[in-house]
């Protein structure tokens, strides 16, 4: 026997009680997926079923996208195999969302027979859970226990659960929205005050290496990354410049090819590629970071561009809360935060560049002075030593020579002062750091053979 009533309003008058109990179990959820499996098992309770499956639709409305059951252990629910997508009597509820009620269900005509290892099942009994008005999935029940059918009370009674049910999921998606929206606002809270920290250390430090550092870490931290590695372009390739999290032993510092890796696909688009991509896996594993032992489950590659210059990339690795795939909003915060983190490395850059610059220029000043001071001062001095002491040898008076020898002795020691002078600013500093024995033993030969210069 089959009964499909055209309207199921009846009152639940023959098990009010017990609808009543279940309902406010139901209702007094609000985390989704306990809601939907208090339902499951309510339903059970209510009608006396053996087994009970709660069907959820996809998208489309056409199958079912899960399928939740209850009565069913889990060896027999691995031998059954994969979870019906919505055919045969199933789908019937799918396609015209109303009470089916069937004593057998293997001669319902659209019975599609059960897999190799299902548990056999007779009676059943089906209803729609609508949501908001829309159809949300279908309550399954079979198997009435102590045999026989499912009755029109069981019926009316899981059709008054199933309208309890709906305003409960309503409300458990409702809420689970808003903890999402609360959980994205704090994400976004939190990258905010990651890239105040980025902004200020622009503004208070320009030290490339502690720059990297510190977005690597902050980087980390903001998408929940098993880690994060920055690569900047060094030539033709990437270098490995700071790391933050479970990385292989001596990663910095690793260089690769620009070319074919990911990358290069990151900058050449100028988006975030993932790992999930299996030519982006084939990139990371073949020209990138997985040829150091780097072992990545999902990824996110984002460039590191400022003002449409290139400087590499960051790439976050293995999602650690819900992961290990990051969601679109880690891409998002991950990308406005390369934003912040491009002005900060090129500005160290840029400072260290202008630093270098002048240290080169610094240099050539000093060496300028030095040769002045041996110009003007040495070489002067010696230039008019010969001459006195040519104008005494031509004199031919012993006196005269004396003198002018005496003359060339002082003079030479001012030279000699002049140069030792000069020698002492030219010394690199790292050697007066070296042990102090060495230093005097150098010191004094150094001396003696001034000393031997002087006389």
């Amino acid at each position: 026997m089959s009964e499909r009533p055209g309207s199921a309003n009846g009152a639940v008058d023959v098990a009010l009680p017990d609808v009543l109990g279940v309902a406010r179990g139901v209702l007094g959820n609000l985390d989704l997926e306990r809601v939907l499996q208090r339902v499951l098992e309510s339903a059970r309770e209510l009608a006396g079923a053996r087994y009970a499956a709660l069907g959820v639709l996809d998208e489309s409305r056409t199958a079912l996208a899960r399928f939740i059951t209850t009565g069913v252990d889990e060896s027999t629910r691995r031998e059954i195999g994969s979870p019906p997508s919505g055919r045969g009597v199933l789908g019937e509820l799918i396609r015209d969302p109303t009470p089916l009620r069937v004593a057998c269900v293997g001669d319902h005509p659209r019975s599609y027979g059960f897999p190799a290892g299902h548990p056999p099942m007779g009676s059943f009994l089906g209803v729609p859970v609508m949501v908001a008005g829309e159809p949300f999935g279908n309550l399954y029940l079979t198997e009435k226990e102590g045999g026989g059918e499912f009755t029109a009370a069981d019926e009316r009674a899981l059709v008054g659960l199933a309208e309890f049910a709906g305003i409960a999921i309503d409300h458990a998606r409702r809420y689970s929205g808003l903890e999402a929206h609360r959980d994205e606002l704090k994400q976004t809270v939190d990258a905010l005050g990651v890239m105040v920290e980025i902004s200020r250390a622009i503004g208070g430090e320009t030290d490339l290496a502690l720059i990297l550092t510190l977005v690597a870490k902050r980087g980390r931290s903001l998408v929940s990354a098993r880690a994060l590695v920055i690569e900047l372009q060094v030539d033709d390739g990437l270098e490995v410049v700071a790391a933050a999290g479970e990385l292989p032993a001596k990663l910095v510092g690793r260089q690769m090819a620009l070319e074919g890796s990911v990358g290069q696909a990151a900058l050449r688009t100028g988006t975030a590629q993932r790992l999930g991509d299996e030519l982006n896996r084939a990139r990371f594993n073949d020209h990138g970071l997985g040829r150091f032992g780097f072992d990545a489950k999902d990824g996110l590659i984002v460039p590191l561009v400022f003002h449409g210059q290139p400087l590499g990339v960051l790439v976050a690795v293995d999602r650690l809360a819900g992961g290990p795939r990051f969601t679109a909003q880690d891409e998002r915060l991950l990308e406005a935060f390369a934003t912040s983190a491009a002005t900060a490395v090129s500005t160290a850059q840029s400072v260290a560049t202008e630093r270098q610059r002048q240290r080169l220029a610094a240099g050539e000043q000093e060496r300028a002075r030095w040769a002045r001071e041996l110009h003007d001062e040495t070489l002067q001095g010696l230039a008019a030593l010969r001459i006195a002491l040519g104008a005494a040898d031509r004199s031919g008076a012993l006196d005269v020579l004396q003198k002018a020898v005496r003359e060339a002795v002082g003079q030479l020691e001012t030279d000699v002062s002049s140069l030792r002078a000069l020698i002492t600013e030219l010394r690199p500093a790292i050697l007066d750091s070296r042990p102090r024995n060495q230093g005097c033993d150098r010191g004094a030969r150094r001396t003696s053979r001034h000393q031997w210069v002087g006389r």
